[in-house]
């Protein structure tokens, strides 16, 4: 995997979300059940962050994105929306792909480099395109690891 960011295959799947607050719950939920974090820390943490400015990426993708304690590297959820929700994004579309990033509390530079490495997978527009159609979790990991590991090489 990747060295900017762990990815387990339980945290990427396809679900319904009809708000940006769903968004927040569902990867808050999915953080803690997958990495064993605490889930209000985490939502907390994502909740402040967005009140900062929507982390709405552009182009249907959102990173939603935090540093909190009690991990020592940064882990990803990744989520496929069943419907494009709005998001706030800058550009004003609707968002279907969501990235979620924890980070550890102290981390910069490894922080910094796990939101590049999500940019540059979601701005492949091949890519951008295979992710918004994998009919399911297991499809959607598999694109994901097959690129980051392949950059890693």
């Amino acid at each position: 995997m990747d060295a900017n960011f762990r990815l387990k295959p339980d945290a990427v799947g396809i679900t319904e979300a009809g708000t940006k607050a769903d968004v927040l719950d569902a990867l808050a939920e999915k953080f803690s059940a997958i990495y064993d974090v605490d889930r209000l820390a985490v939502l907390e943490a994502l909740q402040e962050r967005e009140a900062l400015g929507s982390t709405g990426f552009g182009r249907g993708v959102a990173i939603p994105h935090a540093r909190i304690t009690g991990i020592t590297r940064p882990v990803s959820v990744v989520l496929r929306l069943k419907s494009a929700i709005d998001f706030t994004a800058a550009d004003g579309m609707p968002v279907d792909l969501v990235f979620g990033l924890l980070s550890p509390e102290g981390s910069g530079v490894a922080h910094l480099h796990a939101l590049a490495a999500i940019s540059r997978l979601v701005r492949d527009d091949t890519m951008h395109e295979a992710l918004s159609n994998a009919a399911n979790g297991e499809e959607l990991y598999a694109m994901i690891t097959n690129v980051t590991d392949r950059d890693a090489a």
